[in-house]
């Protein structure tokens, strides 16, 4: 079955259709990890967005349910350069057409996808069609550049209503802007009884919950579009010790006063690396962000700067002067790796275990 992918730019790339029939239209990025499609695809993050994969074989070991990031997937097609029918993995329960029909999701193989990636490049990330062939290609290109892109992406992603997920350890207030499974899991692995919260909760919500910590989520598009986020965050802060991560450490930049503006092509890959300016020390990163903060905005709030990109000096680090409060523009949680970043989880830790010894000492003074 041909498909087509029509550019708003004009440009048009026909291949071969995998996954569902429908047309689908959002955003056309690129992802450059040679691994963890599985994790991409499920990804909430990419909510609105066609993903480009760079790497040119996609789909060879299969898909499975327990590498999944959300079970409801929000991405709005795939492009790759081949589609494998035939995985070849003991952990394979579906190949990635099965999965993608099962999930409404279109892709299509056979395109160029180096000379796709080089357009974005050059001029950014640009609104696409996945479509049939025998649609006016004139009238899809005129739709792409009148239609709008979506501003309600978080609230398609995040959880309706609050859920626990009991432990032994620390109490943590995961506010789902679009929670990867990964964060869930990493505090779980560190015996937190955490409660999942919708992207509205309120402060007064939080604190209701008699949280030992606050995490914020990553999640999907422009942080200016969740005030009633930054407002939580905001009030927040001083009160309980903070951990955002991606969409979630925007937030906190936003709430404190600091800015963010969209990149030309984002940031969606893995093996970044970004210097912890504090040790001099570079980590590898996983990345999925199409906004970043600026780094003169900064300046004259109570924020700090951290970690840099290395690739481009871009703010991928921030943290309070004064109250406990960090964030990250990274993925630390990222699965299939790289883990360089795990310890920050293990920081969040530390950092709920000194709060509670300050206010011990508080209370018998």
């Amino acid at each position: 079955m041909r498909r087509q992918l029509i550019l708003a730019d004009g440009t048009v790339f026909v291949g071969e259709g995998f996954g569902s029939e429908e047309t689908s239209i959002g955003e056309v990025v690129f992802h450059t990890g040679m691994t963890g499609y599985q994790e991409i695809l499920t990804d909430p993050s990419f909510a609105g967005q066609i993903v480009t994969f760079t790497y040119p074989l996609i789909g060879n070991y299969g898909v499975n349910h327990e590498d999944f990031e959300t079970f409801q997937p929000a991405v709005k097609g795939l492009i790759v350069k081949e589609a494998c029918d035939y995985p070849s993995n003991f952990r394979s329960q579906f190949t990635i057409d099965d999965y993608c029909k099962s999930k409404k999701i279109p892709g299509i193989s056979g395109v160029d996808t180096r000379k796709l990636t080089r357009i974005i490049r050059r001029y950014g990330t640009l609104k696409g069609a996945l479509c049939g062939m025998e649609v006016d290609v004139a009238k899809v290109i005129e739709q792409l550049q009148n239609q709008p892109i979506s501003t309600e992406l978080v609230e398609t992603v995040s959880t309706k209503q609050l859920y626990p997920s009991p432990g032994r350890g620390h109490r943590v207030v995961l506010i789902d802007y679009g929670m990867k499974h990964g964060i869930l899991r990493e505090l779980k692995n560190r015996k937190c009884t955490v409660i999942v919260a919708p992207h509205t909760t309120t402060a007064e919500e939080v604190l209701n919950l008699h949280p030992d910590g606050v995490m914020l989520s990553n999640g999907p598009g422009d942080p200016k579009d969740i005030p009633v986020a930054i407002q939580t965050v905001k009030e927040l802060i001083g009160k309980v010790p903070i951990f955002g991560i991606c969409l979630g450490h925007q937030l906190l930049a936003l709430a404190c006063g600091a800015n963010t503006s969209k990149l030309k092509f984002g940031h969606r890959g893995a093996n970044h690396p970004v210097k912890d300016l504090a040790t001099g020390k570079v980590v590898l990163t996983s990345q999925n962000h199409g906004y970043a903060v600026e780094h003169e905005s900064v300046r004259n709030t109570p924020l700090f700067v951290t970690h840099i990109a290395i690739n481009d000096g871009t703010v991928e680090g921030l943290k309070h002067k004064e109250h406990l409060a960090f964030s990250v523009q990274y993925h630390p949680e990222s699965s299939p790796g790289p883990e360089d970043a795990n310890y920050l989880f293990d920081q969040f830790i530390e950092m709920m275990n000194t709060n509670q010894e300050g206010a011990y000492i508080n209370e018998t003074h």
